[in-house]
């Protein structure tokens, strides 16, 4: 009797010490992300997943060409991803012929040349906007269909969730999501 007992008792510790680090992983290292809708076209696509590195951000700032998580207003119970084009200090300027930043014209190289970028209701035609400290402009690659800063403002640092760090499905997909340098 005694041996069965021993062999449940090990079984249930297995059990409770691979939940544990489950956990810990999910709750304070990675988490996984489905993407849904198209707003990251071409360079994620609707249904793929990826992993968020949670760590990051609790010892560096986000950068500019990150690929981030948040929880979006105005509830920011919704996680949206999105590409970080305006970092605290930068002076951001939207118009039908582009983005600038800081009266230099964006250069991005991870998207084709028909993606038009338009103004929306918080980054009006033209207006300057400067990032506030401890917040974030972010957009979504697919510029035509993508609800981000240039309608909902800018992303407090504490909303970000984290940045998307290696996509695992499909698997013709999988890799490690690397950031423009700008």
């Amino acid at each position: 009797m005694r041996k069965v007992a021993s062999f449940f008792f090990e079984i249930l510790q297995t059990i409770v010490f691979a939940i544990s680090i489950f956990l810990f992983i999910y709750l304070l290292v990675l988490q996984p992300h489905r993407i849904k809708g198209s707003s990251m076209e071409p360079n994620f696509h609707d249904g793929e997943y990826l992993l968020t590195d949670k760590i990051s951000y609790r010892f560096n700032e986000p950068k500019k060409g990150d690929v981030v998580v948040f929880k979006a207003p105005p509830t920011f119970e919704d996680e949206f991803i999105k590409r970080i084009i305006g970092v605290p200090g930068d002076r951001v300027v939207v118009t039908s012929n582009g983005v600038f930043i800081n009266d230099l014209p964006l250069i991005e190289s991870y998207l084709p040349t028909s993606i038009r970028t338009l103004p929306g209701r918080f980054a009006e035609e033209a207006e300057t906007l400067i990032v506030p400290e401890g917040q974030y402009f972010v957009m979504g690659d697919n510029r035509e269909h993508s609800q981000d800063s240039r309608n909902i403002g800018f992303i407090p640092k504490d909303k970000i969730t984290g940045r998307a760090w290696v996509v695992y499905w499909p698997v013709s997909e999988a890799g490690i999501i690397k950031a423009p340098t700008y």
